[in-house]
C-alpha cells in the first residue's frame, strides 16, 4: 500500500527480465576471492582475510594479489559516496528504537518468510535447528552494527564484509548439494535475493515506522536511502539494485518482493516457530500468560502490515 501511495506501479516487463536474470547471478569478486581462499587452503589465507577485514590490506605484509584486488576493491570508496549522509542515515535509523525492533522482527523478518526461494537455502543452512531467536539476533547484530558506524574499519564496515564473506561461502556449499535445484531456485543468495534483503532490513522497518508515528524528515529519509546505497555496495549487490533516494528504495523493495513472494511449506516450517517463540522467553513471573499475551502482541504487528492473507500463508 505505501508504495502505491507514492505512485510506484507494479514492474514492467524489462524489470521482471531483469529480477529473473539476476536470480542466476551471485557476487563475483567475493565469489572469486572466495575461490582462490579454499584452492591455497583456509587455515592460512583466512587469518589474512581478517586481519585485512579489520586493519587494511596494508596491514597484510606482501599481501597475495587476489587478497589485495578485493580489499583494494571496498577500500576505495564509490564516487557517489557523501561520508555526511552516511552518518545522517546511521542517526536516522537510530530513531526507531524499541518501535524498529519490532517491526524488525515482526514485519520484516516473518514477511521474509514468504519468499520460499530464500528459505530453501536457510533450511540448508540449520536455521532450524538454530532456532528464530538466534537467526533474529546475528541478523540484528549487523543491522545495531550499521547503525553504529559504517566508517572504514567501524563496526558496520567489518561486520557488513563479513557477513558478504559467509554469503558467498553459503553458495559455494549449497549450490554443490546435490538436491539443489538451481533451475527452480536460482543460486544460493543471489543478487535479487541480496536487493530485496538489504531494502528489507533497513528500509522496510523505516518505512513501517511512519505508520506508528515516526515520520523523518524529507532530508533524514533520503540520508537512510543513501546509508542503505553504501551498504549494499559493500555487501556486493550491483548498482542497478541499489537505491538512489527514498522513493527508489521502496520501488526496489516492492519490485524484488513481487517476484521472490512464493510462500510454500517451507513458509509455515520457518515462520510458526517464530510466531511461537515468545511463549518460551524468559519472564520473571507469571510465564504462561506473559508469553501468551507477547505471542498475541508481535503477531498483530505482524498482520497489520502483513495483512490476514499473508498471515493465512
Amino acid at each position: 500500500p505505501f508504495a502505491l501511495l507514492m505512485g510506484i506501479g507494479k514492474p514492467d516487463a524489462e524489470q521482471w527480465r531483469l529480477m529473473g536474470e539476476d536470480l542466476l547471478v551471485g557476487d563475483e569478486p567475493m565469489d572469486t576471492l572466495v575461490d582462490w581462499m579454499y584452492t591455497t587452503g583456509m587455515t592460512e589465507t583466512r587469518p589474512l582475510f581478517q586481519r585485512a577485514l579489520e586493519s587494511g590490506i596494508d596491514s597484510v605484509p606482501d599481501a597475495p594479489e587476489p587478497l589485495r584486488a578485493f580489499f583494494t576493491l571496498v577500500e576505495t570508496p564509490p564516487d557517489w559516496l557523501d561520508e555526511s549522509l552516511v552518518r545522517r542515515g546511521e542517526q536516522t535509523l537510530r530513531m526507531g528504537g524499541y518501535d524498529g525492533l519490532y517491526l524488525a522482527r515482526d514485519v520484516s523478518f516473518l514477511g521474509g518468510y514468504l519468499a520460499s526461494g530464500f528459505n530453501k537455502t536457510l533450511l540448508r543452512t540449520g536455521a532450524l535447528e538454530k532456532g528464530p531467536a538466534q537467526r533474529f539476533a546475528e541478523t540484528m547484530q549487523w543491522a545495531l552494527d550499521v547503525q553504529k558506524g559504517m566508517q572504514k574499519f567501524g563496526p558496520g564496515y567489518r561486520s557488513t564484509l563479513h557477513v558478504r564473506f559467509v554469503h558467498s561461502l553459503v553458495r559455494r556449499h549449497v549450490g554443490a548439494m546435490p538436491d539443489w535445484d538451481t533451475d527452480a531456485w536460482g543460486l544460493p543468495i543471489n543478487q535479487t535475493d541480496m536487493a530485496a534483503t538489504l531494502v528489507g532490513a533497513l528500509i522496510a522497518p523505516f518505512v513501517g515506522g511512519i505508520a506508528m508515528g515516526i515520520i523523518p524528515s524529507r532530508a533524514d529519509r533520503e540520508a537512510a536511502a543513501h546509508l542503505a546505497r553504501y551498504v549494499g555496495w559493500l555487501m556486493g549487490v550491483e548498482e542497478k539494485w541499489l537505491p538512489t533516494g527514498f522513493r527508489d528504495s521502496v520501488r526496489i523493495l516492492y519490485h524484488c518482493m513481487t517476484a521472490i513472494t512464493n510462500p510454500d511449506e517451507t513458509t509455515r516450517q520457518l515462520a510458526v516457530p517464530m510466531a511461537n517463540d515468545p511463549l518460551n522467553w524468559h519472564y520473571p513471573n507469571l510465564p504462561r500468560l506473559r508469553g501468551r499475551i507477547a505471542r498475541a502482541q508481535h503477531l498483530s504487528i505482524s498482520t497489520m502490515y502483513l495483512g490476514p492473507k499473508a498471515m493465512r500463508q
